[in-house]
């Protein structure tokens, strides 16, 4: 079987990755979402979400002893601590799984979305690294009309990521979403062509 091309697709949050990869999917690219594989590991009865369950207690679970995310991110991005132990956790899953995913890929290239892309020092795990990019203040006032949060959490869980100009240092590729739609449809567009030619070599080396 061949090998797929992996394109890491990270950026800051509120950047517009999910948009992103959508748009990628709809070209009928297959997409590993590192969130979602998260969210999947902390479902009820998972081996995550006990370890979650003693390392944190109670207060980060419901009424219905489910996960209670906004309490468990609220507590991570306030405490460095916290935060280490849920990465310590959760990280060793998520890689794993991604791994096993990329196995399952039948199309010349995938698209791997992993958020700590760098923060996770996961740069190996992809052949190149597509930036999503956005003006701060529109990254912050996209993260506090869409996730509810306050604006001292928000600036948080931006500051605990790496920073915007040693993101765009590192990429490969940059997509600018600070427009409309159309004109991140055609970067896009512009970008599923690139990746092809280039995993269709990739595969013609190996």
């Amino acid at each position: 079987m061949a090998i797929p091309y992996k394109v890491g697709l990270t950026g800051g949050i509120g950047c517009g990755k999910t948009t992103v990869a959508k748009l990628f999917e709809k070209l009928g690219i297959a997409i590993i979402d590192a969130d979602d594989i998260s969210h999947q590991l902390t479902l009820p009865g998972t081996p995550a979400l006990d370890e979650i369950k003693a390392t944190f207690g109670t207060e980060v679970f419901d009424s219905s002893n489910e996960l209670n995310r906004k309490a468990l991110r609220d507590k991570v991005f306030k405490d460095r601590t916290s935060r280490k132990k849920l990465e310590a956790i959760l990280h060793p899953k998520v890689f794993e799984s991604i791994e096993k995913k990329i196995q399952d890929i039948d199309t010349g290239y995938c698209i791997l979305s992993i958020p700590l892309l760098f923060e996770t020092d996961s740069d190996d795990l992809v052949d190149t690294i597509l930036v999503i990019d956005c003006k701060e203040e529109l990254q912050l006032e996209r993260i506090l009309s869409r996730d509810g949060i306050t604006p001292v959490i928000a600036t948080g869980i931006i500051s605990n990521q790496v920073n915007r100009e040693e993101r765009l240092n590192k990429a490969n590729e940059i997509i600018t979403n600070n427009c409309a739609l159309e004109s991140l449809e055609n970067q896009v567009q512009k970008l599923h062509e690139i990746y092809t030619k280039r995993s269709l070599s990739n595969n013609q080396i190996l």
